[in-house]
Order: C-alpha cells, then structure tokens, then sequence
C-alpha cells in the first residue's frame, strides 16, 4: 500500500489480520526518498546504507509528518529499507516511491518464502499476487533503531551485530530479543510484540547437549503417540535419523545457519499442510547468524523453550 495514504495502510492491517499497533516497514527505491519521511538521516544512517542498501536492512528514524501514524502503528518513528529485488524497486518507483510492506502472510503464520506461500494465506484476501521468485535470504530483515545514542538491533537478521559494529562503529542488540514481551508496550518494529512466526501445531525448543535432546523428544514423542496425536520435528542435518517422530524435516546442518534460516518457514507452513499436533525444534545457537533463526523460532513457539 501508499505509506503515505493512510486509509491505504489500514488495508494492510485489514488483510492480515494485524494488530493495528504493529508498525509496517516504508519501503523505498532510492536515497533521496528520505528526505520526506524522517526529520534527520544521522552519519551513522548514510554510513550504513552504504553498506548494506539496498538489502536486507532496515532502519529506524524520527518521521515527518508525511507518514501518518495509520503506518506507523501510532508512533513518531519510521522504519525504512531499500529492498535489493529489481521486481520490487520497480514496483515502488512505479507507485511512487514509498510503499508500506509487511510479509505477505496472514498476520502470525510463518512468513512466506514463495508466492504459494502467499496464495496459501492470502487468496480471496488480496487483489494480485506478484511473483518475484522464490526468496533469497528467508528471515525477515535485521531491523537497528536509529533514534538513541547507540545504534540497536531490534530484529536480528542475515545481517549481523557485528556487522553493524563494523560500519557504524558501536551497536546493541535489544536485551530483550529472546524474551517474552510486555503485552502493555508499544512495539517499536515489527515482530517485537506478538507471536508471529507460528506454525498451527504447538511448538517446543528443546536446548541441551545433543544426546539429551534427542532422548527427551524421542521420549515425548513416545508419550504424545499414546494420546494418538501426531508430531513433527524441526531437526538439523546432523540428527534428522535418529528421531521416531511422525514427519523429520531437516533444515539444514547446524553449520550452515544460513541454509538453516532459508528453509525455516518453508518447513513450518509444511508441518501445517501434514496436520501435525504437535512440533519439537533443536536449538540453533552457533554463532552470530544464529540470532536471526532462534528469534523466529522463539517466537514461532510462544517462547516455549525446554532448556535440559
């Protein structure tokens, strides 16, 4: 929708489902589209940029009166990013240069990583679907607020703290990242507040040392067979024979987390479509990049993590 046209943002909200305090993300096609909609583009901003735009970035500044707060989720900031698709940049400067795009999901499904995904949720819902291909990256952008003193990273994505370190010289992750939220607080960005993310079935993290957690889902898989339920495992490359659930989907080696991030939702939206009613994940925490997969998956589960 028109970030700029209030009554075309609240569509968005319509269409999803969404929370109308959950603020949608300005995409622009160019630099000079700033100007605008924020009130000062710090050094700081213009250094990352550099870096990273367009891509998989998204920042958060003070907002003009130019965007209204139907956009914003009732705030007075504004988070910008510069998508790196030839589709999408097109798409914006044809539509005038500030389009406001959360995922294309009904609001709290897993994110979709290609336009079945979107048909899936969506269809009936929404006028057209275009389809750019299949995703690149599949997490959702690294989103850093711009408006303190420190750079601070309240979405993790591909790119990382260390990343924005490097560019901008200091940053912080957000310490609540991997907690539950307080339902009273304003989202600043999206995926702060709600459970989002989220496959039907119930979901848990199970973390520990590898032969505990295989023996603890085995075991509960056992248990869940005798209510006749179904289950299902998020597992990595190196453990996916050795569980006895119903469906094993692996998603990647536990040294690829960027394979790991590209195949999450496309796994979580197929646990829906084989009617699991229940799905146990491993953890995922190697490394920086790991963030970004154990922030979704976190809040896929309701942040239900099982710590052996």
């Amino acid at each position: 929708a028109d970030a700029l046209d209030e009554n075309a943002a609240k569509k968005i909200y319509e269409a999803k489902g969404r929370p109308s305090d959950n603020p949608l993300i300005v995409h622009i096609d160019r630099m000079e589209r700033l100007e605008r909609i924020v009130k000062e583009v710090p050094r700081t901003a213009l250094k990352l940029a550099e870096a990273f735009w367009p891509g998989p970035l998204t920042m958060i500044f003070e907002k003009t009166d130019a965007v209204p707060l139907g956009t914003t989720g009732g705030l007075e900031t504004v988070a910008v990013r510069m998508p790196d698709h030839p589709v999408a940049l097109k798409l914006i400067c044809q539509a005038g240069g500030y389009i406001a795009a959360p995922s294309a999901n009904r609001s709290g499904r897993p994110s979709p990583t290609t336009a079945l995904h979107v048909a899936e949720d969506m269809d009936g819902i929404i006028d057209m679907i275009l389809d750019g291909g299949n995703v690149d990256i599949g997490v959702e952008s690294t989103i850093v607020d711009l408006t303190g003193d420190v750079p601070m990273i309240l979405r993790p994505g591909k790119i990382t703290l260390e990343d924005i370190k490097r560019v901008a010289g200091t940053a912080k992750m957000d310490p609540g990242l991997l907690s539950k939220p307080d339902e009273n607080v304003k989202p600043k960005a999206p995926g702060m507040k709600y459970r989002h993310y989220a496959p039907k079935a119930e979901m848990d993290i199970i973390k520990g040392a590898q032969q505990s957690v295989l023996e603890y889902i085995n075991n509960k898989t056992r248990e869940l067979w005798k209510q006749g339920k179904r289950v299902g495992v998020v597992a990595s490359a190196e453990n996916e024979k050795n569980y006895c659930a119903d469906i094993v989907k692996c998603v990647g080696s536990k040294q690829d987390i960027r394979a790991v991030a590209h195949n999450l939702y496309r796994v979580l939206r197929e646990f829906d479509k084989e009617e699991v009613d229940y799905i146990f994940s491993e953890c995922f925490e190697e490394g920086q990049e790991s963030m970004a997969v154990m922030n979704r998956l976190t809040k896929a589960a309701g942040y239900r993590i099982i710590e052996l």
